[in-house]
């Protein structure tokens, strides 16, 4: 265990769950590049301190304002009242040092989802729920001007997913600039739901009541389909990691697509389908040549069989998701074919 650096120490004090004086063990946690997590173990039990950074640990140089928190904390609030089994509890806030507190889930019985996919285990019953439990806070707050007026954000989601993301990918590839900034203008332009903005399985751990979300400091009252294409996305790129358990990963991709669009009524399925199937090549390239890669595809290789099925669809969108999946297969089964 570790003490807490006193920044860190006089805040938990400012936060009132700390007598002033008292310095409680600390111990940093594991977590995303925009945030210091720690666990704080108080009198009364542990708890999950986070705090946002100014500067993203990446290798670009990458800054977005601290107030991002203060989305945060409300969108776990607000999806808390839709699945209160989706979150964990707020217990604490100081939104002007940009750090919250929250309860501590035991990494031993809430697992991270991205662990498990990695390790070759994909529950295509649990990326259903996902999709569900997605589609219902989507659902409970469409077309809600009150959730709109607290959470419009769209600068800093500009700044930490339209730019880093679609717009770097833009300048790393000229040739598809047109079609990649206006998936910037679409996701931008379209309000209809809050969004939580960064659904990754690193953000989503498996409870024994089903998922629960964590790290939506990107929240945003704008696109879903951003939401979705996100996830997906991560369920495809897996493939590439380890291609033994392919089928796998895309039984849980349709798993969580069809949850996810048949809790959808406040728009036609298909139109924001097709939002979704249209933005998710654009993401796959990003996560190579955006300013945040995914660190788990090491090797050259796979990072073209990326760019070669990202590429394609941005020249030529579809409108459905199998569309999506089915040039993925294809260009999976070439690059299985050219590594045996």
């Amino acid at each position: 265990m570790k003490i807490a650096p006193q920044d860190l120490l006089d805040a938990i004090h400012r936060l009132g769950l700390a007598e002033a004086g008292a310095a409680p063990m600390m111990t940093p946690l594991a977590g995303g590049v925009s945030s210091d997590i720690w666990r704080v173990d108080l009198a009364t039990g542990p708890v999950c301190i986070k705090r946002a950074l100014a500067r993203l640990k990446v290798a670009a140089d990458w800054r977005v304002p601290v107030a991002r928190s203060a989305y945060e904390v409300g969108w776990l609030e607000q999806a808390g009242r839709v699945v209160a089994a989706a979150v964990p509890r707020i217990l604490a806030h100081n939104a002007e040092d940009g750090l919250f507190a929250m309860e501590f889930l035991d990494p031993r019985d809430f697992p991270q989802w991205k662990g498990e996919l990695m390790a070759g285990r994909a529950d295509a019953g649990f990326a259903a729920e996902v999709g569900r439990r997605l589609a219902a806070v989507h659902a409970a707050t469409a077309d809600d001007a009150a959730v709109a007026s607290r959470f419009a954000s769209d600068a800093i989601f500009h700044a930490i997913r339209l730019e880093p993301y679609l717009e770097a990918t833009a300048r790393m590839h000229p040739d598809r600039a047109g079609a990649l900034n206006g998936l910037v203008a679409v996701t931008a332009g379209t309000r209809r739901a809050l969004v939580h903005g960064d659904v990754s399985p690193k953000n989503i751990l498996t409870g024994p009541r089903g998922p629960v979300f964590l790290d939506a400091e990107c929240a945003w009252y704008g696109d879903p389909a951003f939401d979705l294409a996100f996830c997906l996305n991560h369920l495809l790129l897996k493939c590439l990691y380890r291609p033994a358990a392919a089928g796998a990963y895309l039984a849980c991709f349709d798993a969580l697509a069809a949850a996810y669009l048949s809790g959808v009524d406040w728009e036609p399925k298909r139109e924001i389908e097709a939002r979704v199937a249209r933005l998710l090549p654009g993401l796959l390239l990003a996560r190579v040549d955006g300013k945040s890669p995914v660190e788990y595809l090491e090797d050259e290789a796979s990072r073209d069989c990326v760019r070669r099925a990202a590429r394609d669809l941005l020249a030529a969108p579809v409108s459905r998701l199998d569309g999506v999946k089915r040039k993925w297969a294809a260009g999976l089964a070439r690059r299985t074919g050219a590594s045996a």
